[in-house]
C-alpha cells in the first residue's frame, strides 16, 4: 500500500482509464486532476515533488505498489509477459483492427483465466479497460455472444473487482466510449507531433516557452539514415513544442570524407522528412573564430601542440601519462602551432590538445585533441586552411555562438558530455544543455556511415538510394512511406534507453497506412502459369463488380470476369493434389479431379465448381485466378 499523497493529472477528454482503474484494485490512493491541456499525457504527482510520466510508466510504478502480488507477475518471465501486453495491446484494440483483436483474444483466453499467470494483473487491466473504453462497440460485441471465451473473461473480471470497476466505468465512460484509448498512443508520446499541444510527457531541463533553440548537426560524409533520421525528427519536436528555433548544422571539420553531394541529398531527406527549419548553417563559417579560439587556449595556458604519434598518444591517454610536451612554453606552442596553420612538414606531424586532466577517471578528459592538419581541399572553402578543428573541440563553440540553448545528443556521447561542458568552461562560454536520447539501432542492420560507404565505394550496393540500404532514401525506394517512418521513430519518444528495433515493427505501420489507398490488380506470370478447366463451369463468361479492398470502400470497385477457365499461377498449381477442395478468389470453392503434366511439369488441371462448398468446408488453399482470355 502507497502511503505517499500521490496525485493523477490528465485531460479531461482523455481519462486514462487503466491508470484509475488499476489504482482502485491495488489501494493505491490517487487524487484526481482531470485539468490538463488537451493532447496532454497522464502525470502521477508524489508529494515529495518527484513525478512520472506516460500511462505504461505509471501503471508498472501501480503494479510494484499494489497489495495485489500478482499485478506485475511472479517473476521476471511474467513480468515481461505483462510489459509485451501493455505495449500492444492499445495497438491491437484500436481502429479497424478491434474485432481481429478480439478474435485473437478470444482464442488467447479459451484455455487461460487470466492473461499472465494465474492471478489478476495490470496486464488484464490495460485490456479491460481499452474494451470497456470503446463503448457501445465491445458491448455490442459482448451481447453478440460472438467471442464467448474473451466475455467470459471480461465477466469474471468485472465481477470480481465490480465495485472498482464500475465506479471508475460509470465515470468516465459513456455509450460512445472515452473516446480515444486511455492507454499511450503516438500523440501521447510525441505531443504536438502535428499539432501544438501543452503535453510535457518530455521537459528540456531550463526550457522556456519562446526561448529554445535547438540543432540537428549532422557531417556531411554521407546520406541520412534511419537513425539520423530519429534525431532530426527529435529536434524538430522540440523546436515545435517550445516555439523556439530549429538550427540545421553541417559539421563540416573533415575534408577527407566530405562533399557537396551529401550536402545536397542531407537537405532533400531533411525536407523528405518534413522537418522545417529556420535556418542553415556550417561550422566551417567559423574557421576563422574557431582559430582564434584555439590560439587563446595556447595563450592562456589551457591548450598545447603535441607531436607524439598517434599510437603512442592513444596508449598514454589509456594509461594517464602525460605527453612529453605537455608542458612546453607558451612560445613554443605558438611556433609549433603557426607551422601547424601554414601546413609545413613539421606541423603535419603536430596536433593541438587541450590541457584538461591527465588522471581523470573519464578518459575523454585526458587532453582531448583540439585541431589537426589535414591537406585536402575542403568542399566549401577549398585549399584556403590546413588545420581543422575536432567535432569535440567545434561543437560546443559553435553551439554557444549560435544561441543553442539545449543540445541534442545520443546517449552514445554520455562519456563526453563532461569534456563538452569543461571545454565550454575554459572558452569562456556560456553554458548549453546537454538533452541524451538512446541511439536508434535496427536488428542486422549496419548503420555506420562509414561501412556504408565501404559498400557504395566497393559497388556491393547500386549507390546510397539502394533500396536495401537503411538510408531515408532507400527505404522510402523500398517503398516506405514517409508517414510510417515518422510513426514508427516518435513512437520510441525521446528515452534515454538502449533499444535494437525490429524492421517488421516499421513495416507493419507501413502497411496499415499504404493498404487501404495503395492500387489493387490482379494478374499471372506469362513464363509460368496453369490453366484450369472447369468442367461445370459458365458457357459464356460474365463480369462482376466487386470492391478492390474488402476493408476499405475508398477503395474503389473492380470489375472481375469470370469462366469455365482460368488462369492459375503455377505455384499454386504445384500444391495442388487430385481431389483436393480448394476456394477461387471472390467466386466459391472448386474440386480438382485431373492434373496433366509433361515431364513433370504441370501443364493443366481439370476440375468442376464446388460453389456451396465455402459453406461447409474450410480449404487450406485459396487462390488467386485470372480469366482465360484470347491470348496471354
Amino acid at each position: 500500500m502507497v502511503r505517499m499523497e500521490v496525485k493523477l493529472a490528465f485531460p479531461q477528454d482523455r481519462p486514462p482509464l487503466s491508470i484509475i482503474s488499476a489504482a482502485k484494485i491495488a489501494g493505491v490512493s490517487v487524487i484526481i486532476d482531470p485539468t490538463l491541456a488537451s493532447g496532454s499525457v497522464p502525470t502521477l504527482h508524489f508529494s515529495s515533488g518527484n513525478f512520472i510520466h506516460g500511462v505504461n510508466t505509471i501503471l508498472r510504478y501501480i503494479a510494484r505498489a499494489a497489495s495485489v502480488s500478482s499485478f506485475y507477475g511472479q517473476d521476471d518471465i511474467q513480468a515481461a509477459q505483462i510489459d509485451q501486453w501493455l505495449e500492444y495491446a492499445p495497438l491491437i484494440l484500436s481502429g479497424s483492427e478491434f474485432e481481429a483483436a478480439c478474435s485473437f483474444l478470444d482464442g488467447y483466453l479459451a484455455t487461460r483465466t487470466f492473461l499472465v499467470g494465474y492471478g489478476l494483473s495490470i496486464a488484464d487491466i490495460v485490456v479491460w479497460s481499452n474494451l470497456t473504453g470503446t463503448g457501445q462497440r465491445w458491448e455490442s460485441l459482448r451481447r453478440s455472444k460472438k467471442y464467448q471465451s474473451l466475455v467470459r473473461w471480461f465477466n469474471s473480471v468485472a465481477a470480481g473487482y465490480g465495485d472498482a470497476l464500475d465506479e471508475v466505468t460509470s465515470a468516465y465512460v459513456g455509450k460512445r466510449g472515452i473516446g480515444k484509448s486511455p492507454a499511450p498512443s503516438l500523440k501521447e508520446k510525441m505531443p504536438g507531433l502535428k499539432e501544438n499541444t501543452s503535453g510535457h510527457e518530455i521537459d528540456l531541463p531550463g526550457a522556456k516557452v519562446g526561448e529554445v533553440c535547438v540543432r540537428f548537426a549532422p557531417e556531411p560524409s554521407g546520406y541520412l539514415h534511419i537513425g539520423h533520421a530519429k534525431a532530426a525528427l527529435l529536434n524538430k519536436y522540440f523546436a515545435e513544442r517550445y516555439k523556439g528555433r530549429l538550427i540545421v548544422r553541417f559539421d563540416d571539420t573533415n575534408p577527407s570524407k566530405e562533399s557537396n553531394e551529401f550536402v545536397e541529398n542531407v537537405l532533400k531527406d531533411i525536407e523528405t522528412l518534413g522537418v522545417k527549419y529556420d535556418v542553415v548553417t556550417y561550422t566551417s563559417d567559423y574557421f576563422p573564430k574557431l582559430m582564434e579560439m584555439a590560439e587563446s587556449l595556447i595563450k592562456q595556458g589551457k591548450a598545447y601542440i603535441d607531436d607524439t604519434p598517434k599510437e603512442q598518444m592513444r596508449s598514454e591517454r589509456m594509461d594517464g601519462v602525460e605527453s612529453k610536451r605537455r608542458n612546453s612554453t607558451v612560445e613554443e606552442n605558438l611556433s609549433l602551432w603557426k607551422e601547424m596553420v601554414n601546413g609545413t612538414r613539421r606541423g603535419t606531424q603536430c596536433c593541438v590538445r587541450g590541457k584538461l586532466d591527465m588522471q581523470d577517471p573519464n578518459k575523454s578528459l585526458r587532453d582531448p585533441v583540439y585541431y589537426r592538419c589535414n591537406p585536402d581541399p575542403h568542399h566549401r572553402v577549398g585549399s584556403k586552411y590546413k588545420v581543422y578543428p575536432t567535432y569535440d573541440f567545434a561543437c560546443p563553440f559553435v553551439d554557444a555562438l549560435e544561441g543553442v540553448t539545449h543540445a541534442l545528443r545520443s546517449s552514445e556521447y554520455h562519456d563526453r558530455n563532461a569534456q563538452y561542458y569543461r571545454i565550454l568552461q575554459d572558452m569562456g562560454l556560456r553554458r548549453v544543455e546537454i538533452y541524451e536520447f538512446s541511439r536508434l539501432n535496427m536488428v542486422y542492420t549496419v548503420l555506420s556511415k562509414r561501412k556504408l560507404l565501404w559498400f557504395v565505394q566497393n559497388k556491393m550496393v547500386e549507390d546510397w538510394t539502394d533500396a536495401r540500404f537503411p538510408t531515408v532514401q532507400g527505404i522510402v525506394r523500398r517503398g516506405l512511406k514517409i508517414e510510417a517512418l515518422i510513426q514508427f521513430i516518435l513512437e520510441q519518444g525521446a528515452s534515454k534507453n538502449l533499444n535494437l528495433m525490429e524492421w517488421d515493427k516499421l513495416w507493419t505501420i507501413n502497411k496499415k497506412i499504404v493498404d487501404p489507398i495503395c492500387g489493387r490488380h490482379t494478374a499471372v506470370l506469362k513464363e509460368k502459369c496453369v490453366l484450369l478447366t472447369l468442367a461445370n463451369g459458365p458457357e459464356e463468361p460474365f463480369v462482376r463488380i466487386l470492391p478492390r479492398h474488402k476493408k476499405y470502400e475508398g477503395a474503389g470497385k473492380k470489375a472481375t470476369t469470370f469462366a469455365n477457365r482460368i488462369w492459375l499461377e503455377y505455384a499454386d498449381a504445384s500444391v495442388i493434389s487430385v481431389g483436393e477442395e480448394v476456394t477461387l478468389m471472390d467466386w466459391g470453392n472448386a474440386i480438382i479431379r485431373e492434373i496433366k503434366t509433361d515431364n513433370g511439369t504441370i501443364t493443366q488441371l481439370v476440375g468442376e465448381l464446388h460453389l456451396e462448398g465455402w459453406k461447409k468446408t474450410r480449404t487450406s488453399l485459396t487462390i488467386s485466378t485470372l480469366a482465360l482470355a484470347e491470348k496471354l
